[in-house]
């Protein structure tokens, strides 16, 4: 008895601690993941003399921005949101939309602009948008969108800036 009893410790014990992992990260995805690099690298000291502290905590250490705290959830001008860590131009404003999240949303991305990874924080697995240039940390893009993608990217408005059009 005890010996199928000590088997079925074991075995659950081992496949609970595999799905743990597979789950929450522990895999060689993540390794990978951390040592790509950037076209735009900077020290950590240099980040946070260019970024505001609210910046560099989004940009840099993938905080997330208190809800409906950004002035950008009300920009409604013709213009294109910008990486506020490397000014790469990021989301055309006819692609943003009212998610009603709280969060500046959009519907896609310009083309070459951003870089997805997976995230596995929170007990759960999303999807990370990053900017490509530089590698901040820019919030999560999920399947609940309108169309013509039937995406939402959910983006901290305190990693991107607002270039307005040109007055023609």
């Amino acid at each position: 008895m005890d010996n199928r009893r000590t088997f079925l410790m074991v075995t659950t014990g081992g496949l609970m601690a595999f799905l743990g992992l597979r789950l929450f990260g522990g895999g060689g995805d993540a390794a990978a993941q951390a040592k790509k690099t950037f076209e735009i690298e900077k020290s950590d000291a240099e980040w946070r003399k260019l970024l505001t502290p609210a910046q560099y905590n989004v940009l840099r250490a993938h905080g997330t921005e208190r809800l409906g705290s950004s002035s950008l959830n009300q920009e409604k001008r013709k213009g294109t949101f910008v990486c506020a860590g490397c000014d790469l131009p990021l989301f055309a404003s006819d692609t943003k939309y009212e998610s009603g999240t709280g969060w500046p949303g959009f519907w896609q991305p310009l083309p070459d602009a951003i870089g997805t990874k997976t995230d596995r924080s929170l007990f759960m697995a999303r999807t990370e948008v990053h900017c490509r240039r530089c590698g901040g940390h820019l919030g999560h893009v999920f399947n609940d969108g309108p169309k013509p993608t039937g995406l939402r990217y959910c983006m901290n408005g305190v990693s991107l800036k607002f270039v307005p059009a040109a007055a023609a």
